[in-house]
């Protein structure tokens, strides 16, 4: 075995580090839960990408090697907040849950309650808040590297102005009393700034400013979003590429979602789920090559708890101008579906990392609805992409 080979089995046992921006919620919870589950070989690497044959070998961290720790609005223990999630309310099993109580509490002592952001002050200061946790995470934790990932609450959208602010202006911004700066973004900067990748699971603007990838490339940070896709929109890549290599003519595709837990709470309010409905509804117009008549609609149901439910009709045209439709209907666990992809992307970002790259992973495109760095929607391409990308070829 030769030294640079060591150095990177070495690297990859060591411990590497997750913030999770929302630690407590069902996506985190269960990611948590996940890794513990798979360190204790109480479940497999069903759903996992970076475990399939053409990530073997390619030098990523190990599954055992993740430390959690976090922010969170809430102080709901993990224990508590992972049975909330067991069946038939969420994709936990009871007996699971139970088997790992000990190791979910002693997971609590990296959690940490959000910083508040306060009248009247600067945004700095809550980005220095947060950096202050961050540092005394690595240091505590022992990880040779923090991933930032956000798995918040969906953000509203950004105002628009903010969107092409250069970073001299953003580094002004975070001086300015009360300035408006989405949470989203203050995690990046704070993150980035310090040498932290970062990963955006959530629509929120997140790193995908202008300012924030000039950040990055200053810093020679990596980052990846925006927004997971993990349901619907995972099947619109599949489908629409089919009906554009068949030339059939898409003339109206709608989408009718409903799903309870906290994430469908905050899309019930119509200017947070703009933030949603942008990111879903872009993929199949970028992949047809032109605009059919579209729809996204989403529906705030409690009962369904993590669960979510998806209806889409499509109405196409075939050879002379035959109508025809196609329907379909998916049904998941939300945080089952985000978890295994959290994991794969803290991997995938961890390995960027130590190449040396740097700003947005245009290759991670195929985890996301509104990929940065990348105009490529079409899950096949993107999954090679993916491929050759981490094979260095």
């Amino acid at each position: 075995m030769d030294g640079a080979t060591r150095d990177q089995r070495r690297s990859s046992d060591e411990p590497l580090g997750v913030w999770l921006v929302g630690a407590r919620g069902a996506v985190a919870t269960t990611t948590i839960v996940g890794a513990i589950a798979l360190k204790r070989g109480h479940t497999g690497s069903v759903g996992l990408v970076t475990e399939s044959d053409p990530f073997h070998g390619s030098g990523l961290a190990s599954l055992d090697a993740l430390v959690f720790g976090g922010h969170d609005l809430l102080d709901t223990p993990l224990v508590k907040a992972a049975h909330a999630l067991c069946r038939d309310v969420g994709p936990l099993a009871p007996d699971l849950v139970r088997l790992l109580e000990d190791e979910l509490s002693t997971s609590e002592q990296h959690l940490r309650l959000a910083p508040a952001i306060v009248a009247g002050q600067p945004p700095r200061e809550f980005v220095r808040a947060v950096q202050r946790d961050l540092a005394e995470f690595r240091t505590s934790s022992g990880a040779r590297r923090v991933i930032v990932v956000n798995v918040a609450t969906t953000e509203p959208l950004p105002p628009s102005d903010l969107l092409g602010l250069d970073l001299a202006g953003l580094e002004r911004m975070l001086d300015v009393p009360d300035a408006r700066l989405p949470t989203s973004a203050l995690y990046a900067y704070a993150a980035i700034d310090m040498g932290m990748p970062y990963v955006n699971f959530t629509p929120s603007v997140g790193a995908s400013l202008v300012a924030l990838e000039a950040l990055a490339q200053a810093r020679g940070v990596p980052h990846a979003g925006r927004d997971g896709k993990t349901g619907e929109t995972l099947l619109k890549s599949v489908l629409a590429p089919m009906f554009r290599m068949r030339g059939l003519q898409v003339r109206s595709w709608v989408g009718f979602n409903v799903l309870g837990n906290a994430d469908g709470l905050a899309l019930a309010d119509p200017v947070t789920a703009a933030s949603k409905t942008e990111s879903k509804g872009k993929v199949v117009p970028a992949i047809l090559g032109y605009e059919p008549h579209t729809l996204v609609r989403i529906d705030y149901v409690p009962t369904l708890g993590d669960w979510k439910t998806a209806w889409d009709f499509i109405q196409f045209e075939g050879f002379l101008r035959t109508p025809m439709t196609l329907q379909f209907t998916w049904q998941g666990a939300d945080s089952a579906l985000a978890a295994p992809l959290v994991l794969d992307l803290v991997r995938l970002v961890d390995l960027a990392a130590s190449r040396g790259e740097r700003g947005g992973l245009g290759h991670l495109a195929f985890f996301f609805k509104s990929p940065v760095s990348c105009e490529v929607h079409d899950l096949a391409e993107q999954h090679a992409l993916l491929c050759r990308h981490v094979k260095g070829s």
